[in-house]
C-alpha cells in the first residue's frame, strides 16, 4: 500500500526530454494504448464524459477539443460515437509531439477531425471551443500545473470540460504491471503504464485542485477500471 500512498515524481519515458524514442517504438506504444483504452473501458468513459454536453438532431455544429490527443484514438472513437448518436460534431486534437500528430493523421483520416501540433496553452482560437477534454493526460503534470490547466479549460470552453484519468490505487498498479508484463510488446508501455498509475491522483487530491481552481461545482465520478471522470459545466 505504501507504494501508492505518495504520488511518484519519477518521469515516464515519454516525458523524458533527453530520451530519444524511435518512431516505430512510439507508434507501437500508441497502438497498445488504443487497445488498452478499448478493452479496459477507457473510450467508453470518454463517451460518458461527452454525453452531458451534447444532444442528437441538433443542426448546430459542436466543436470539441482534446488536449494531449496522442495517437488520436479518443477522437476517432468519439467521432464514430457522434455519428451513431446523430450528433453534429467537429473535433480538434492537440499534441506537443510531432510523431504523435503524424501517427494520428496517418491512421485516422476522418474529415471531422483536425490534428495540430501545439502545446495546449499556446493554442489560440478566435472564439471559445464548445467542449474541451483530456484523457490519460493529467497524470503527466504536477499539482500546480493541473490547477493552471483546469483554469485554462474553464476559461476557453463555452459549455464546459471533462477529464478522464487514472486513479492512484494499489490494485490498479499491480494489475496493469502484471498485464503489460505478460501481454505488451512495447517497452514503453511496460515501463510507463504502471508508472502512470503511481503518478495519478486520488479523489481527495482532485477535490483540492478543483477548489484551488475555483471550480467546486465540478463532479468527480469513479469509473471502472480505476478511472476518475471529472465534469465541469459552465453556468
Amino acid at each position: 500500500m505504501l507504494i501508492t500512498k505518495i504520488r511518484s515524481t519519477k518521469f515516464e519515458l515519454l516525458d523524458e526530454v533527453e530520451t530519444l524514442i524511435a518512431t516505430h517504438d512510439l507508434h507501437k506504444n500508441l497502438q497498445e494504448l488504443d487497445f488498452i483504452n478499448t478493452y479496459l473501458g477507457g473510450h467508453a468513459i470518454t463517451a460518458k464524459g461527452l454525453k452531458p454536453f451534447v444532444q442528437a438532431n441538433n443542426n448546430t455544429v459542436i466543436y470539441i477539443l482534446e488536449i494531449g490527443c496522442g495517437g488520436g484514438d479518443n477522437l476517432k472513437y468519439l467521432a464514430n460515437y457522434c455519428r451513431q448518436k446523430n450528433i453534429n460534431a467537429k473535433f480538434i486534437g492537440l499534441d506537443l509531439k510531432p510523431d504523435c500528430i503524424a501517427y494520428a493523421k496517418a491512421n485516422n483520416r476522418d474529415v471531422n477531425i483536425e490534428y495540430l501540433q501545439s502545446a495546449y496553452e499556446s493554442y489560440i482560437t478566435p472564439q471559445k471551443i464548445d467542449i474541451i477534454f483530456s484523457s490519460l493526460f493529467c497524470h503527466h503534470f504536477t499539482a500546480p500545473q493541473i490547477i493552471e490547466q483546469l483554469k485554462w479549460m474553464q476559461q476557453n470552453a463555452k459549455l464546459g470540460f471533462f477529464i478522464n484519468d487514472l486513479q492512484r490505487n494499489i490494485l490498479a498498479y499491480t494489475s496493469i504491471k502484471f498485464l503489460t508484463k505478460i501481454f505488451s510488446k512495447s517497452y514503453l508501455v511496460k515501463h510507463d503504464a504502471p508508472l502512470s498509475v503511481l503518478r495519478a491522483y486520488t479523489k481527495t487530491e482532485w477535490q483540492s485542485f478543483l477548489l484551488q481552481a475555483l471550480l467546486p461545482i465540478s463532479t468527480i465520478q469513479w469509473k471502472w477500471a480505476f478511472r476518475f471522470l471529472i465534469i465541469y459545466k459552465q453556468n
